[in-house]
């Protein structure tokens, strides 16, 4: 397997009929089909722009006896249009060593469009603002800080398929669940802000552990035998025993939050909300991760000038993107640069 990997130049997203390829890709999937000439491949490559299919034909197909989706591939080729796709006809693929230093990931992975230190550093920045009770803020302070944890969430996917499923994702989702929830905050000020906040924060600790994240961003064995909820309480509880000075009662509250936000039975929840704040938490990761679908659809539509989505399977029908109604904002604070201000006589 080759070694040396030069810097990557070509990006599935512009890839268009007739250009030529030489360059690396990820294999998102792989399955070998057979046909009246042969056996063949089918490939799916990847990168941090999209995804493209592609086939390597017999003769040349049986040069590789067994192919894996997460493998890095060197690949030669060029770009037809396949039923309205494009689609990578490869000429000749060379596997690549994973442990080569020359690999960037985020080449090859989708990432959150803000940095994973802007949205830490984001984070620790409410916990600063709204954590006034001592023992709140040094615990989340201490959780935050621990080299396991932190460097975990620094580059954990939010979910596996369904939304924010890219590097940095977790801590996204986590910071947009952190901000709703100190923004209802204001609007129903008799919620605990500080509680809530801590929820907020570790309700989906767990899935930094749950999924593998990297190439394959799979399911750990940790992660289907116990759930990220179960794990997150796990990583938790050795800071809350160390934490003498936090109430009791509160890290009980604390451990409802995250037992329960996901809602209800039927959504995996172990058990129902029963505080304001564990309801104000569910909503708040719901809203979060649907919009998070939503926005992504709309970024698919944009590429194809559609008002319209495919139907969502994980919401259950499609979505519209409606008219913005315009700003004038703008316009009214504009005036000529040398216009009088004097008032005019009557």
């Amino acid at each position: 397997m080759a070694r040396n990997v030069t810097k990557k130049s070509q990006y599935i997203q512009e890839l268009s009929p007739g250009n030529g390829v030489n360059d690396t890709f990820l294999l998102a999937a792989a399955n070998m089909a057979q046909s009246r000439n042969g056996p063949y491949w089918n490939l799916t490559f990847q990168d941090a722009t999209g995804k493209i299919d592609g086939k390597i034909w017999s003769p040349k197909s049986q040069e590789y006896p067994s192919l894996e989706p997460g493998q890095m591939a060197r690949v030669q080729g060029f770009v037809e249009n396949y039923r309205d796709k494009n689609q990578l006809k490869v000429d000749h693929m060379e596997l690549i060593d994973m442990n080569s230093a020359d690999i960037d990931l985020s080449d090859f992975l989708p990432t959150s469009s803000t940095p994973p230190d802007e949205l830490m550093e984001a984070l620790e920045d409410l916990v600063m603002e709204h954590m006034k009770y001592a023992p709140w803020k040094n615990f989340c302070r201490k959780v935050l800080t621990s080299d396991e944890i932190r460097n975990r969430l620094m580059t954990a996917p939010g979910a596996k398929t369904v939304h924010h499923a890219y590097v940095g994702g977790l801590l996204e989702h986590t910071l947009g669940v952190a901000r709703a929830c100190m923004a209802l905050c204001d609007v129903y000020p008799s919620l605990d802000r500080q509680t809530l906040l801590a929820g907020a924060i570790f309700h989906d600790l767990g899935k930094a552990w749950e999924l593998s994240g990297g190439l394959a961003n799979d399911y750990t064995d940790e992660g289907r035998l116990l759930g990220h909820i179960q794990i997150g309480q796990d990583k938790l509880e050795p800071f809350l025993k160390r934490s003498k000075a936090l109430d009791e009662g509160l890290k009980l509250h604390l451990r409802h939050l995250i037992t329960s936000h996901h809602g209800e039975h039927d959504f995996g929840s172990p058990i129902r909300p029963k505080t304001p704040e564990a309801f104000v938490l569910h909503f708040a990761d719901n809203m979060d991760a649907k919009l998070n679908m939503i926005d992504q659809a709309y970024g698919d539509m944009d590429k194809n000038g559609q008002d319209w989505s495919p139907f969502l399977r994980f919401l259950d029908r499609n979505v519209f993107r409606a008219p913005a109604t315009p700003d004038n904002s703008k316009k009214k604070n504009d005036r000529p640069e040398n216009q009088c201000l004097l008032p005019l006589k009557a």
